[in-house]
């Protein structure tokens, strides 16, 4: 590719990274590649291997069915050319599917890429150190005669790392929005793949974990974290901090606040607190929830009494705090 058509690629990329939204992203990227290293489709995501296979924590596919991935589990601890890929890290790799499946032992593999259109593939990753995840992109070719070529894997060994470094700047700017868009003094954001490995956190995320988990150096969240994640919830409430939850296009949006006060109201007072915040007395209060107005009365008193705050305005930031 000529230095300056290369140049240009790359610019394109990085622009796409910080204008488009981050469901978006990843096929614009793909779509950019393929005038420069011709495919039909493509899975992009991060992975680690094990003694089974590869083991998925977070796929974005390409112009091929989500039934891919369900198809593959019966098959993967078939698939040598994962492998091949996971031993040789930041290095890009081609293969044809016959050829590379020729054994008779791998006829469910090679069925498998005829199933779902991977005659011919590219396979390029990087490996992080520190979590011992591989980030790969994987590029297939429905065409049989479509032959991976030396010059088209070099150039995709040359270009991968930037496709990698993008998504990451791109998740990064949106993280990054997300902090802009939330005001309140400790107030930290992260965002981690399904599975709790951190791929982004501010300094305040970080200083909160520790004061929550003494020792916690990460990268992969806490298990008691983690099980608030695996069953649902929308936020984790800790002793020292508070961490809400939201799991949006495949990964996990984290953000945390120190502990407060309102926190330790139960359900019931939380509404009336609210309520009492927005100027409604106890007695429209009463009628609304369908209480008696002696008994908001005296929520209301312990209400006050549990914040240690004394009129309406001190109320009102009391729980600004809470979400």
């Amino acid at each position: 590719m000529p230095s300056a058509d290369y140049n240009d690629l790359l610019l394109r990329l990085y622009r796409l990274s910080h204008e488009q939204p981050i469901d978006q992203f990843q096929d614009s990227a793909l779509e950019l590649l393929k005038q420069v290293l011709p495919f039909d489709s493509a899975m992009w995501g991060s992975a680690t291997m094990t003694g089974h296979g590869i083991d998925i924590h977070a796929i974005h596919l390409h112009k091929q069915s989500v039934e891919m991935l369900s198809a593959y589990e019966e098959v993967k601890h078939l698939d040598t050319a994962g492998q091949e890929a996971a031993r040789r890290v930041n290095q890009a790799l081609a293969f044809d599917r016959d050829a590379w499946f020729s054994a008779k032992h791998q006829q469910s593999v090679r069925e498998y890429g005829k199933r779902f259109e991977q005659a011919h593939f590219f396979i390029s990753g990087t490996l992080d150190q520190g979590t011992n995840i591989t980030h790969w992109v994987t590029l297939f070719r429905s065409d049989t005669s479509a032959h991976c070529m030396e010059r088209e894997r070099v150039a995709l060994g040359g270009f991968a790392p930037h496709v990698h470094q993008a998504l990451s700047l791109n998740r990064l700017t949106h993280l990054n929005q997300r902090v802009h868009q939330q005001s309140g003094y400790g107030v930290g954001t992260a965002m981690s793949d399904p599975r709790g490995v951190i791929y982004h956190m501010d300094a305040v995320f970080s200083e909160a974990m520790r004061a929550e988990w003494s020792g916690w150096l990460g990268p992969r969240l806490p298990g008691s974290l983690m099980k608030a994640v695996q069953q649902g919830l929308p936020r984790f409430t800790g002793h020292a901090v508070v961490i809400s939850l939201r799991a949006e296009h495949g990964l996990l949006w984290l953000r945390c606040r120190p502990r407060c006060a309102a926190d330790d109201l139960a359900p019931r007072e939380f509404v009336v607190a609210q309520m009492t915040a927005k100027g409604l007395t106890h007695k429209e209060i009463a009628r609304a929830l369908e209480r008696a107005p002696t008994t908001v009365r005296n929520q209301i008193r312990s209400i006050y009494d549990k914040l240690g705050v004394g009129n309406v305005a001190e109320l009102i930031e009391a729980l600004r705090l809470v979400e």
